[in-house]
């Protein structure tokens, strides 16, 4: 035997053949040749610079909107908060309970995680479910 006899014991797999249309289109993830095959500037001027602006990454419009929320425990404000005293963002600011967020006071979400035991004022806050049954049965007031 000799090396031209040589034959593969399996068969040859086919040529993928790309940009036949179906579900990858015509480029196939391949690209287009350069500046879009060069035939003329296509683009109004405004639209361009509009486009030019825009991050040329995937996912670049799927940020994380940060919203100006603050969130407490129950256990917190019964640690560190004497009974019937007010409680608002900004006292709460004063006390290092809760930080600034970009130098303005954020929103506050008060949350029924752990025990309650004292007469608490709570204002200008948002309060879930079980916080709120927790600061009404130990005697609070919600404004």
């Amino acid at each position: 035997m000799q090396t031209h006899q040589l034959k593969p014991k399996h068969k040859f797999k086919d040529k993928k053949r790309i940009g036949r249309g179906g579900k990858k289109g015509t480029y196939s993830g391949r690209g287009g040749k350069g500046q879009t095959a060069r035939a003329g500037r296509k683009l109004a001027p405004i639209i361009r610079e509009v486009i030019k602006r825009y991050h040329k990454l995937k996912g670049y419009r799927a940020f994380r909107v940060y919203r100006n929320l603050s969130v407490v425990n129950s256990d917190v404000l019964e640690k560190k908060i004497y009974s019937e005293e007010l409680i608002n963002p900004k006292t709460l600011v004063e006390k290092g309970i809760i930080h600034k967020i970009k130098g303005k006071v954020p929103q506050v979400k008060i949350l029924g995680g752990g025990k309650l035991n004292k007469k608490l004022v709570v204002e200008n806050c948002q309060v879930s479910k079980t916080a709120k049954e927790a600061i009404e049965k130990a005697g609070g007031i919600i404004r």
